[in-house]
């Protein structure tokens, strides 16, 4: 899977997060910033209540980052990492 590939697939739920990270080219520093950021978006939307719109918002934003072949920090969670 190519980088673009694995970026967009990362977005598609905790199933193609895992999927881009077993199967996609993680070592990629474009693919490793989606799958990076798509985890702390999952992380964040756990949170009840005050999680889910932020996380939503943040979902839609990388999803168009990675379709547009773009590896922009997110708003407030953009220099979180917590894969290396």
């Amino acid at each position: 899977m190519n980088a673009k590939t694995t970026a967009i697939v990362s977005y598609i739920g905790w199933i193609g997060w895992l999927i881009a990270l077993l199967a996609g080219d993680k070592d990629d520093p474009f693919a490793k910033h989606h799958l990076n950021q798509n985890l702390i978006i999952y992380l964040i939307a756990l949170i009840p209540i005050i999680g889910t719109i932020p996380a939503f918002v943040f979902w839609i934003m990388g999803l168009i980052n990675a379709a547009n072949n773009e590896a922009k920090p997110l708003p407030l969670i953009g220099n979180w990492h917590l894969l290396k």
